[in-house]
């Protein structure tokens, strides 16, 4: 015969322990915290506010340039220009802001010592990285996309005035238009994950910043200045990524697509790099 354990009358009844999953073994979790973080600082904004600014205005000028000086333009130097490329220019000025951006998605953390929370939150140390980067990359391609269009629309209302026959500017439909908007919109985008590779390795602000501008902006005017063919194959590579944005075929260039599959090994490889060092090195 078995006792029967009776529980007192009024008693509380026995807690039950379940185990409950931490947010932060679910990527969707890191990832909704780390767009929060995106959004709350302050700097977000007023850098993608620049990214548009500075490209749609840069553009435009050199678009202007273009149309009113159109008569004293060499007939052989007229067939060089490409008007989508020419409407996406300011784009060589505009990355440094998403660069800058790229940049400022990690290192800032490490600058402020919030890693340390951060990876008391997220012991996953990938999972995080990999967080940051998918946001960083979404907002990235959308900010392109927002820079690129606007960029090309008034781009070539400006080239429209040239007193040209037949007329450059160009429309969406025609062949390889639309494919190099939208590839100004994925260089936008490639810029911003160098920037955030370079400092995912480097851990400080003003090193990757400066390191990204220097690849992008420095490095491509320096090669112009080495002799012979080893200089134009160094300028080829450092302005790979640049080529998304033609429609016509340019010498001494790659093509569109292999020339961003070039750019984007760079800061594939840096993330690479990242990954490993963030799984060795303390906080």
């Amino acid at each position: 015969m078995t006792a029967a354990t009776t529980q007192p009358a009024g008693a509380p009844a026995p807690r039950v322990r379940t185990l409950v999953t931490p947010a932060t073994d679910r990527f969707d979790h890191v990832l909704r915290s780390e767009w929060t973080k995106f959004w709350s600082v302050r700097s977000t904004m007023w850098t993608f506010i620049s990214l548009v600014v500075v490209t749609i205005g840069i553009s435009a000028l050199l678009c202007l340039a273009v149309a009113a000086n159109w008569k004293d333009i060499k007939p052989a130097d007229r067939l060089t220009i490409d008007p989508v490329s020419q409407s996406l220019s300011g784009i060589f000025l505009g990355q440094m802001a998403i660069i800058a951006l790229g940049a400022l998605a990690i290192s800032s953390e490490y600058s402020t010592g919030g890693i340390r929370t951060t990876l008391t939150a997220v012991p996953q140390r990938l999972r995080l990285l990999g967080a940051k980067a998918v946001v960083l990359t979404v907002m990235a391609f959308v900010a392109g996309v927002v820079t690129m269009f606007p960029s090309f629309w008034l781009g070539q209302r400006v080239l429209a005035t040239a007193p040209a026959h037949p007329p450059i500017d160009v429309s969406l439909g025609d062949p390889n238009v639309l494919r190099a908007v939208l590839g100004g919109a994925l260089y936008v985008m490639a810029c911003g994950l160098l920037g955030f590779a370079l400092a995912a390795v480097l851990r400080h602000t003003a090193a990757a910043i400066s390191a990204g501008f220097a690849i992008v902006f420095i490095l491509p005017i320096v090669s112009n200045f080495l002799p012979g063919t080893w200089g134009n194959n160094v300028g080829k590579v450092l302005n790979a990524g640049g080529a998304i944005t033609n429609t016509r075929h340019v010498d001494e260039q790659f093509g569109p697509w292999t020339g961003y599959a070039v750019f984007s090994l760079w800061w594939i490889v840096l993330l690479v790099v990242a990954a490993v060092l963030m799984r060795r090195r303390d906080a």
